[in-house]
């Protein structure tokens, strides 16, 4: 951005950027430190803080916040967004206003019950509608997909041999949720000047032009391998944090686990949950070896955090999806692949006759996050992504 002061002098303004409406991942907040550190001038805005207590430059609700206070402050969100910055990148699927399935339908009384459906109306009604505002306003619009925003079910069960369409509760997923997501993301896609996913796979229900985006939610600087090398423990410890059982494929594990342990196999495995951010990362540095996600066909954030720390890490790799990555990431992937039917045998291998590799597995995990998800490479992409997109929309607003 350039403008010109009351001397006359051009001078260099640096682009605002609003990073929100959510946390998840821990991505958004650290896109946006790492983009101040090239000169831009990036804030992330999550609404709620949650257990994991990610570090974040500004959280708006309070715990002890009315609902009448919540959309006072979404409003007013929305007015800063208008009138103080140049960007807004949104994630999640979400935007500032709020969104349809926000008011989850439940047992109460009858006058909740009344509330919670005019919510619902509200939902429905403002979805979506700050980004024509913005548009129009000349802000120039991103949107980061983050996994379960954008899949749909049933895509999933129609092209998919393994997903974790029908692991979640009843539900939990519908036709009437996904037609929602194709209906938003179509929306997305007629306002948004650029459209990004942190999972290949959900580059088969996005737009032609959204881009994979490596997950930058991690500084290496800030995460770095502990003193203890994996596999050098006598008895090996294999960790697994997940967030939602079903989607995570946790129940193959936790019967691949008790099958070993009935034959007699020597080690200890720690379920990661309800933990903090902190209380996590101080288990993972103990870890010889991370299981992560075993039906959803890519990695998470997670996963990120134990790479860099020199972790290995087991997972289920969907091979048609990795045609969407950039083929060096592709041919680096230090990723031990296991289906749930695998997972046993993988397991057994590794924690016994292969132990001796994890080292050399967790060496490579940390180089691959040192090329691969450094933020501040990806930083540097956002910011020319950020520059072209205004300047289109200065072109226009001058035409």
């Amino acid at each position: 951005m350039i403008n010109e002061s009351a001397t006359g002098a051009v001078t260099a303004k640096p682009i605002r950027v609003l990073h929100c409406p959510t946390l998840t991942g821990g991505n958004s907040p650290q896109l946006a430190r790492s983009e101040r550190m090239l000169g831009l001038a990036s804030w992330a805005v999550a609404f709620e803080q949650n257990y994991i207590n990610y570090d974040c430059d500004e959280i708006l609700w309070r715990a002890d916040d009315c609902i009448v206070a919540r959309e006072f402050k979404r409003w007013k969100l929305l007015y800063r967004a208008l009138s103080s910055f140049d960007v807004v990148h949104f994630n999640c699927g979400l935007s500032i206003l709020p969104n349809r399935v926000d008011a989850q339908p439940g047992p109460t009384s009858r006058l909740r019950g009344i509330l919670r459906h005019l919510y619902r109306l509200y939902g429905r009604l403002f979805s979506l509608k700050d980004l024509p505002l913005l548009k129009r306003a000349g802000k120039a619009i991103f949107v980061t997909y983050q996994g379960s925003d954008a899949r749909q079910m049933d895509y999933c069960r129609r092209h998919f041999e393994i997903s974790f369409a029908d692991e979640v509760p009843p539900g939990t997923y519908s036709a009437a949720s996904d037609a929602r997501k194709r209906e938003d993301i179509g929306v997305f896609e007629r306002y948004a000047d650029g459209i990004f996913a942190l999972n290949p796979d959900l580059l088969h229900v996005l737009p032609a032009r959204a881009q994979f985006m490596p997950y930058a939610s991690v500084d290496p600087a800030r995460w770095r391998p502990p003193d203890y090398r994996p596999g050098a423990r006598a008895c090996p410890l294999v960790v697994h944090a997940p967030t939602r059982h079903g989607v995570k494929g946790t129940r193959f594990l936790l019967d691949a686990v008790n099958r070993l342990k009935s034959e007699g196999m020597d080690f200890e495995f720690v379920l990661v949950e309800k933990m903090s951010r902190a209380e996590a990362r101080r288990i993972y540095e103990r870890a010889d070896l991370l299981v992560d996600q075993l039906l959803a066909g890519w990695y998470g954030a997670v996963a990120v955090e134990a790479m860099a720390l020199g972790r290995p890490v087991v997972c289920y790799l969907r091979q048609d999806d990795l045609r969407f990555l950039d083929p060096g990431m592709r041919s680096d992937l230090p990723i031990i692949n296991a289906t749930p039917g695998t997972l046993c045998d993988t397991l057994r291998d590794l924690l016994g006759k292969r132990r001796h590799t994890l080292a050399e597995a967790g060496a490579r995990s940390r180089n691959y996050v040192e090329k691969w998800h450094d933020p501040d490479t990806l930083a540097a992409r956002m910011k020319n992504c950020y520059v072209a997109a205004l300047s289109r929309t200065s072109r226009v607003t001058r035409n």
